[in-house]
């Protein structure tokens, strides 16, 4: 199998609908020798921030000579974005070996796109011979194929309602969920700020024996400066650092930041060697493409219907796609960036909450252009449109693929204003391999 056919046939998986459960994942990983048992790892589960956590882990471990794999999803364009180790994307040529291996133990047997994923990044890692391993949930937690890991620190971000047709229709269910991850005498580290939410994480890990460092409680972050880099204190559970830098945009970030420097904090973690510099290091280098990644492109653009304008244009993407996320969006927007004009550019999922999402954006728009990233699920520009009120769209029009929007955007725009392109991370995925082609060498 040659690495074209190994992701032809992992998209065809997608067509198998989205099943929740353990059974037939802890099953398979049986089958192919438990690889999950043979190095240690992080969890991370949460419904916003569980990527920046992450990468923000990835980068100060990296930086510290640790070899550490990381596993997240979804990826903008192409599927080896999920499985990391330090810098380095898997490669075509174990991509393709991997995906052999499986389907050959697989047989006429079916799995989920999401456990073969998972599946392959566990074989990955423990062919590679990872230190530490970061393993972020797809959906919910106690469900979710990751959930088969028994790791050194279980973290949650925070919990806002999204994917409710799966997780639950009250905060309180989809916490539960969330809260699948937590396992007898595992420390946990969580971000969660609702009341109702603390109570169901301190409950189990009260269940459980587990150790619980809360944010806000334990830990935390504290702006020091108001300029547009952000600067930042931590107190820790047992360290305390000043002025710490933040490479990632947006405030909120601090958090998922001082998560991160939490998890390294907890009893389980402190056999990996990390010094401040290791820290100050790893926070300046971390990048999490698709989210509040700001940049300017001069020169000729291309796209579908010919040759753009020549001058600068300014773009922000962000993969923004529930309540809580466009409202960190939003406020981003009015505290963080500096533009004239913001044209929009606006996708979603027809199964996400549309309106909602929209009256919280939409307001900050000098101009909104609704587009569909090519999935099945995506909502039709039309539908988006009947969502606004009729004053809002005068200023809204709509374009049939993600090309014709960007091609718009850019036409409308002058070097002053900021074109943000937002509300799903299909049309971020896509309208990036537009403007800056692959992430994946």
């Amino acid at each position: 199998m040659d690495y074209q056919q190994a992701w032809s046939f992992l998209d065809n998986l997608q067509f198998f609908k989205i099943k929740l459960g353990l059974d037939a994942m802890a099953t398979f990983l049986a089958r192919v020798g438990n690889p999950q048992q043979d190095f240690p790892c992080i969890h991370i589960a949460g419904t916003n921030g569980k990527g920046s956590v992450a990468s923000t882990l990835l980068s100060i471990l990296t930086n510290a000579g640790h070899k550490v794999g990381l596993y997240t999803s979804p990826h903008l364009s192409n599927v080896r974005e999920r499985f990391r180790i330090g810098e380095s994307f898997i490669s075509k040529k174990d991509f393709a070996k991997l995906t052999a291996t499986i389907t050959d133990v697989l047989g006429n047997d079916q799995i989920t796109y999401f456990e073969f994923t998972t599946t392959l990044a566990l074989l990955w890692f423990c062919e590679q011979k990872v230190d530490l391993a970061l393993m972020e949930t797809g959906m919910g937690g106690r469900l979710d194929a990751t959930n088969v890991v028994n790791p050194l620190v279980s973290i949650i971000t925070n919990v806002s309602m999204d994917h409710e047709q799966y997780l639950g229709e009250t905060l309180a269910e989809v916490a539960a969920e969330k809260a699948g991850i937590i396992k007898p005498d595992i420390p946990v580290v969580t971000g969660v700020e609702d009341d109702t939410v603390k109570k169901i994480i301190m409950k189990k890990c009260s269940d459980l024996n587990c150790p619980l460092y809360l944010l806000g409680r334990d830990f935390s972050a504290q702006r020091i400066k108001k300029t547009q880099q952000i600067s930042w204190d931590y107190s820790g559970i047992h360290q305390q650092y000043k002025g710490l830098p933040l490479a990632m945009k947006g405030g909120y970030q601090m958090n998922n930041a001082a998560l991160a420097l939490a998890a390294l904090e907890v009893p389980g973690l402190r056999g990996y060697t990390i010094s401040e510099e290791h820290i100050r290091a790893g926070l300046a280098e971390t990048r999490w493409p698709g989210r509040l990644e700001e940049f300017r492109i001069p020169g000729e653009q291309v796209y579908e219907e010919g040759t753009g304008n020549q001058e600068e244009r300014h773009f922000l993407l962000d993969g923004a796609h529930n309540p809580a996320g466009v409202e960190a969006l939003r406020q981003a927007l009015e505290k963080e960036f500096h533009y004239q004009r913001l044209i929009l550019i606006w996708g979603a999922m027809a199964d996400k909450d549309i309106a909602s999402t929209l009256t919280t954006i939409a307001p900050l728009a000098n101009h909104i252009i609704f587009t569909r990233p090519e999935s099945e699920r995506s909502a039709l520009p039309k539908d988006l449109l009947a969502c606004l009120p009729t004053q809002t769209k005068a200023r809204t029009e709509t374009r049939t693929t993600v090309e014709r929007a960007l091609q718009r955007a850019r036409e409308l725009a002058t070097a002053n204003d900021l074109i943000c392109i937002a509300g799903s991370l299909y049309l971020v995925g896509r309208a990036r391999h537009i403007l800056r082609g692959e992430l994946v060498p």
